[in-house]
């Protein structure tokens, strides 16, 4: 595994994902994004983890994006672009279609491509002193539409363009107003926060978690609540894990489950 992600294991059902290149604040490169996407697809395959957190080193930035200094080589282009954006695509696509629950821990600068990996997990939740935005028309580049797509799910059409149009950096408050992050807290607090939400999504049944991934997915890949989604609902009834929580609700003590 490249040093420039690492994965620190915190028990058998939380890990941590490290973009770990705090003297460029976590600057993309190619190897990074394939090395990124390696790990989601293996971390999804992981049938005991019930939670990943995402987040850059050294507390300054979760991820400017691309590093610019890169580009001469790999994106000058359009041929040179299009063979990149595959990689890139794919890790976005690989950490968005992750079946198990994630949260991004945002310190400090979250933009272009941060705010794309970012925008790919299920939480986010950064610092008061957090910055974000898609600044790329300074470039005079584009948003490639794989890239825009993760945008409009997180926050509507009009403000994705007011985002992409204005190409403004802002800060937590905004980025909170505009649907970025779910959570603003004191700078302090972001790595406390983050471990909260997880510990809390640790605590649940990881099926149905998973479960709630896939149907929320779904609805909004269709449009519409489809009949096989909809029976996949009542597969809860059936697992070992239903028992349990519903024995500990009536004697008022803490399920402990297992995934069965």
């Amino acid at each position: 595994m490249s040093k420039l992600i690492k994965l620190n294991k915190k028990n058998i059902h939380l890990v941590e994902v490290v973009i770990n290149r705090p003297e460029k604040l976590n600057a993309m490169t190619k190897p990074m994004w394939i090395e990124l996407g390696k790990i989601f697809k293996k971390l999804s395959k992981n049938k005991n983890l019930r939670c990943i957190i995402i987040r850059g080193e050294g507390g300054k930035s979760f991820s400017p994006g691309n590093d610019i200094g890169e580009f001469k080589k790999q994106r000058s282009s359009s041929k040179l672009a299009k063979s990149y954006g595959k990689f890139l695509h794919g890790t976005l696509g690989a950490i968005f279609d992750c079946p198990i629950p994630t949260i991004a821990l945002i310190e400090g600068i979250c933009v272009g491509g941060g705010l794309e990996i970012a925008g790919c997990c299920d939480i986010r939740i950064c610092g008061k002193s957090s910055r974000l935005g898609v600044p790329i028309k300074r470039l005079g580049l584009t948003m490639a539409a794989k890239e825009l797509e993760v945008l409009l799910k997180v926050t509507n059409y009009t403000t994705a363009m007011e985002i992409l149009f204005e190409g403004r950096i802002f800060g937590a408050d905004e980025a909170l107003q505009k649907r970025l992050v779910n959570r603003v807290v004191n700078d302090k607090d972001v790595e406390k926060e983050a471990y909260k939400s997880a510990e809390l999504i640790c605590e649940g049944a990881p099926k149905v978690a998973r479960w709630h991934k896939q149907f929320a997915k779904n609805i909004l890949k269709n449009g519409k609540v489809t009949e096989k989604i909809n029976n996949l609902g009542y597969k809860c009834y059936d697992t070992q894990d239903f028992k349990i929580g519903y024995q500990s609700f009536l004697n008022k003590t803490k399920p402990k489950f297992k995934n069965k």
